[in-house]
């Protein structure tokens, strides 16, 4: 026979059941605004039946329920849309930070402009055939000498700017670096603090959720695959667990693990190429070629745009910009240089002898060393000193040559319309072509990068937007469901009084007949 009080306890489950409903309810409400944060849901499970199938069992006609419990309180989140945002968080990093570093790239070399090199180049070709027109007027010579000066400065000037933002941009690696290493540290810390929770039937929610949130920001630095191993003890089947990172490449390749269980390994981006370019990174004791690094994330854009070095050259967008401007300066300051030495200027013509002044200079070394040329290039001490060592005349016949001779001057500023091999790939091209192409081929970067940033950025807005339709709070469903509980507590409270009423009959109120 079953007890005389058991509806009592099966209310006393409901009452206490949805009271935990309740209480879980405001928590999800409480949190409504926190970042990261999973909405959380009680999982209701029918308590075991009464009577159990045993030999000694009371004969009733079948099992009575005894109930609701709690059984579990469970975040309510779809993994497979965490690998999706991941995966897009992931290329929008590096596609921000890749159009970021053109964006500052575009604004140093700021073309077309009237500040631009394209436009001081061509200044300094107006003034040296407006020289050509009147070779002895000292004005026209002081022109020809400032706009070299300008077009020296405009090269030092960009050179210089580059250099200071590939500086930064090391510095930024450096601080990638350290906030990928805080990430890692901080994860592994997390998978501590789970695995000392599950064991004992629990789900830590709350640790998952910052969990998760860090390793969101982790995805957005480098490519990651995330895996998860059970802790062991009274772990329920839907616990997480502890989550295992590795770096891996675009084809799944694995490069080595950044988290697992409760230690980290830190990656470290070593500067040991060429002109103190990336040649490798490494991950605890493990060490890779970054050119193995083929996926993306804000470190590799980072890297890609500071320089790295492959094959024993530097690649990037920075190291080649930079040899651009010095394939740019070197190939014009020669050919330039070459056509002034063959000329005379007035002070040859007045000495009779030829002395094959060069225009242009450089401070270190007057042969023109061609790496890093463009911070060097300036005027020659002899120009500087006197306007007089401009070579206009034609110095083929020195005894015969004339201060009215425009000959070559004519052949200089003609310079800007002759084919050299800028590239020394031996594919010639005339100065504004070669530049053009250059600037050109920047801004169809520049566009890709700016185009696939909002590509990116557009998927992971819509894959966030999906994953908050499942696990964001809404407050109106948690006002639903609190009405929901509310109302089902008081139905089970009304039950202990009806429970009441009816013991107190039996107790009170049986036997008292013919009193």
């Amino acid at each position: 026979m079953r007890s005389t009080f058991m509806g009592l306890e099966t209310a006393r489950r409901g009452m206490f059941t949805q009271q935990s409903a309740l209480h879980t309810t405001g928590h999800n409400i409480a949190n409504a605004n926190t970042p990261g944060f999973t909405r959380q849901r009680i999982n209701f499970e029918q308590t075991e039946p009464y009577p159990n199938a045993s030999l000694n069992r009371p004969q009733i006609p079948g099992q009575v329920g005894t109930g609701v419990k709690a059984g579990s309180i469970q975040r309510v989140r779809e993994s497979f849309l965490d690998v999706q945002y991941r995966g897009e968080n992931n290329k929008l990093g590096y596609w921000e930070t890749r159009a970021e570093a053109y964006n500052k790239l575009e604004e140093v070399l700021n073309e077309p402009s009237d500040s631009g090199l394209a436009k001081t180049m061509d200044q300094f070709w107006q003034s040296l055939q407006d020289l050509a027109v009147n070779p002895t007027n000292p004005g026209a010579r002081s022109v020809v000498r400032q706009r070299g000066i300008a077009v020296a400065e405009t090269f030092n000037y960009l050179h210089n700017s580059l250099s200071s933002i590939q500086r930064d941009l090391k510095n930024e690696i450096s601080v990638t670096e350290k906030e990928i290493n805080s990430l890692t540290y901080q994860i592994s810390k997390i998978n501590g603090q789970i695995a000392d929770v599950e064991p004992h039937g629990y789900l830590p929610n709350d640790l998952y959720d910052e969990r998760d949130r860090l390793i969101d920001q982790l995805s957005s630095l480098v490519n990651i695959k995330v895996d998860y191993t059970n802790s062991g003890g009274g772990s329920l089947k839907m616990a997480d667990g502890q989550a295992v990172i590795k770096m891996i490449s675009d084809s799944g390749r694995e490069l080595g693990i950044l988290v697992s269980g409760d230690r980290n390994n830190n990656v470290t981006v070593n500067f040991d190429g060429a002109d103190e370019s990336v040649k490798s990174v490494s991950i605890g004791n493990s060490k890779f070629d970054f050119t193995e690094l083929k996926s993306t994330g804000k470190l590799k854009a980072l890297v890609d745009s500071y320089g790295y070095e492959e094959s024993g050259k530097v690649d990037g967008v920075y190291p080649n910009m930079l040899a651009e401007l010095d394939n740019l300066a070197f190939t014009f300051a020669t050919e330039f240089n070459n056509i002034h030495k063959d000329g005379m200027s007035p002070n040859d013509i007045a000495s009779k002898t030829k002395a094959g002044n060069a225009f242009f200079s450089d401070s270190e070394n007057v042969d023109l060393q061609h790496k890093g040329f463009a911070s060097r290039i300036q005027l020659a001490d002899a120009i500087n000193q006197s306007l007089d060592n401009i070579a206009t005349a034609d110095g083929s016949d020195i005894a015969n040559a004339t201060i009215g001779n425009s000959a070559n001057i004519l052949k200089l500023a003609n310079i800007i319309n002759d084919k050299f091999d800028y590239a020394g790939n031996n594919q010639k091209a005339n100065f504004r072509n070669y530049y053009e192409g250059v600037i050109g081929g920047m801004a169809v970067k520049s566009q890709e990068a700016v185009r696939l940033t909002q590509n990116s950025g557009s998927l992971r807005e819509s894959v966030e937007n999906r994953r908050k339709s499942v696990s964001s709070v809404s407050l109106d469903e948690e006002m639903t469901n609190m009405i929901q509980f509310q109302h089902a507590y008081n139905a089970s409270a009304r039950m202990i009084t009806l429970q009441d009423e009816m013991l107190d009959k039996i107790i009170n109120g049986m036997g008292t007949v013919g009193r």
